[in-house]
C-alpha cells in the first residue's frame, strides 16, 4: 500500500467532537445572543474580546466563562463611551461617572477570574550587553 494511503484523513481519528444536537447556540458557541444578528459589528467585536480573554486563562469553567462573557459587554460598552468622547472632545460628567463605574466594575469581573493587572516589564538597557 503506498505511504500516503496509510497518512489519510479516512485512517486518522476524527480530532472535533461533533456539537450536542441537544445544547443552544449559545452554549455550543456557535451564537452570542438569542435573535441578534451575530454578523452585527457589536457582536463581532464582543467575541473577539471574548475569545481573548478565554485565551488568557486554561480550561475556565462554566462561571468563569459566564464572568468573562459579562466582563466584555462592559469592555465594548467602555470602547463605545470611549468613541463617544473622543468625538464630542469631552465628557459629560453624568457619563464620565458611568464610565469610571463600569470600569471599575469590570476590573472587579476580571480580578474575580483571576485576571490580573502585570507589572510593567523593566525595559531600562543594560549597558554592559552594549556591543
Amino acid at each position: 500500500m503506498p505511504e500516503t494511503m496509510l497518512n489519510s484523513s479516512a485512517d486518522r481519528a476524527s480530532v472535533d467532537r461533533p456539537k450536542d444536537k441537544q445544547r443552544s447556540r449559545i452554549t455550543n458557541g456557535s451564537a452570542l445572543l438569542p435573535g441578534v444578528d451575530q454578523r452585527c459589528a457589536w457582536v463581532r467585536r464582543c467575541k473577539d474580546v471574548l475569545a481573548a480573554h478565554l485565551s488568557d486563562i486554561p480550561d475556565p469553567t462554566a462561571a468563569e466563562r459566564s464572568i468573562i462573557r459579562r466582563a466584555s459587554v462592559l469592555t465594548i460598552e467602555l470602547e463605545r463611551l470611549e468613541a463617544t468622547f473622543a468625538l464630542a472632545g469631552q465628557a459629560d460628567s453624568e457619563t464620565l461617572d458611568l464610565y469610571a463605574r463600569t470600569a471599575g466594575n469590570l476590573r472587579r469581573l476580571l480580578e474575580a477570574v483571576g485576571i490580573q493587572r502585570r507589572d510593567a516589564r523593566d525595559i531600562t538597557p543594560n549597558p554592559l550587553t552594549y556591543e
